[in-house]
């Protein structure tokens, strides 16, 4: 029995890990487009496929994680409970969506740095002196 538990852990986690992994990754490389296309001065070819290479890095880190803490064990001579098994969950998930969140915000400070420096070089451009012969 316990281990038909599992399995039914497994199945619940799966999914929302990898649906909440789409969810935010979704809305961060949509929203991060705009900055992408603002470091890349415009040339909006080179700022998409950029921001897709880092959507599927993003997949692949985020999922990868998700895959490498599935293991769900529990061992006690009375087996698992439901509510023991919900416990687990919770933990499981509200720890990989803390990581997920932390992911978030890095590829964030990433897109303003990327910014900034961007900015910073545009500026040290058309700041320079003009020399007349």
């Amino acid at each position: 029995m316990e281990n038909s538990k599992i399995i039914i852990g497994y199945l619940i986690y799966l999914p929302i890990v990898i649906l909440l992994t789409i969810y935010v990754s979704k809305m961060l490389f949509k929203n991060g487009k705009l900055f992408m296309i603002d470091i890349f001065k415009g040339k909006e070819d080179i700022a998409i496929a950029t921001n897709k290479l880092f959507e599927i890095g993003f997949y692949l880190i985020n999922i990868g994680w998700a895959m490498l803490i599935l293991e769900i064990s529990y061992h006690s001579i009375n087996g698992m409970s439901y509510q023991t098994l919900i416990e687990i969950l919770s933990r499981k998930i509200g720890g990989f969506s803390i990581y997920l969140g932390i992911m978030l915000f890095i590829n964030l400070y990433f897109f303003f740095r990327g910014r900034r420096i961007s900015r910073a070089s545009l500026k040290r451009n058309t700041t320079a002196p003009v020399i007349e012969s």
